[in-house]
């Protein structure tokens, strides 16, 4: 049990030092050595916020991943083929499927209302700086369907929970405005600050695009990418306009339950859960993409 237990330490909480840091330097080098007007920058009630969240859900993460491991370990132990860590290939194949697995989830979120209920949370800061990537949902309990997938397919549980953070780690790393470009290769395969903030933004033509994690091939592949243009509008298509923690985390799911109170029949209450955000009993084929914001929700 001690061993099993053992693999639950997260390489996410030993960075986040390392993340402190790199928010002091972004702050320093935007106040002391000065941007352009096409940097916002950070704010103190902003940034006071995307931390706040970040350390909660550091502790509420912390507690989900014995749930994940426990229950990673039981489909691993149903799994017709498993996959020894000690093989090189066996770490290829995990992140790649880290990979596909993670743009799924991504999608999904954006996607299905229920699950982008949690996920705005990440997408409701104004700024875009390397302390909106602490700006962390407290509810993530659909990662456990989505990665299970690994399980079954024979990766070892611990090795799946050590890719999980792997991703979360370089994610942080693209959430600032100071660096514009990287070398054409590495923008054609990797997810850049450049497609990240494209992603974030509250802009139509940003809108539910570039949802890889480490790898952007998948939004080629797939038909989600969209390059860089003008400078997104960051945050959500109407803005939460409150730093209280409550509400920045939990207000689409009020909304959710107003909509669904007020429903008709069983079909609008699934459509209000299920559908895509914006989704409305009279608009379910016109609505559902692109959009991002809790007026379009209810």
């Amino acid at each position: 049990m001690a061993d099993f237990l053992a693999h639950l330490s997260d390489p996410v909480l030993m960075a986040t030092p390392v993340f402190l840091l790199f928010v002091a330097i972004e702050i320093l080098a935007l106040h002391v050595l000065g941007h352009d007007d096409n940097v916002i920058g950070y704010s103190v009630k902003d940034t006071r916020t995307s931390m706040s969240m970040g350390a909660v859900a550091v502790v509420i993460n912390g507690v989900f991943r014995v749930a994940m491991l426990f229950v990673f370990a039981a489909l691993h132990e149903l799994a017709p083929v498993k996959f020894s860590p000690h093989d090189w290939w066996t770490w290829v194949l995990m992140l790649l499927g880290q990979e596909i697995v993670f743009y799924a989830y991504h999608r999904a979120s954006h996607r299905v209302r229920i699950m982008w209920a949690g996920h705005q949370v990440h997408h409701s800061s104004e700024h875009y700086n390397f302390s909106t990537a602490l700006r962390q949902k407290w509810t993530p309990y659909f990662q456990l369907p989505f990665w299970s997938i690994l399980a079954f397919a024979g990766i070892p549980p611990w090795m799946i929970l050590t890719g999980l953070s792997i991703d979360l780690v370089y994610q942080f790393f693209v959430h600032t405005e100071k660096i514009r470009k990287l070398p054409r290769w590495f923008e054609y395969v990797f997810n850049t600050p450049s497609h990240h903030r494209v992603h974030h933004g509250s802009d139509q033509e940003y809108l539910d695009a570039n949802y890889g994690g480490i790898l952007i091939v998948w939004d080629r592949m797939f038909g989600s990418f969209v390059p860089e243009g003008k400078r997104p509008t960051y945050g959500l298509t109407k803005n939460v306009e409150s730093y209280n923690l409550l509400k920045v985390g939990f207000h689409e799911y009020g909304s959710i339950l107003r909509d669904v109170r007020a429903a008709g029949s069983w079909r609008e209450r699934l459509g209000y859960v299920f559908g895509p955000p914006g989704w409305q009993p009279a608009k379910e084929l016109g609505l559902g993409h692109g959009l991002r914001g809790p007026a379009q929700r209810g």
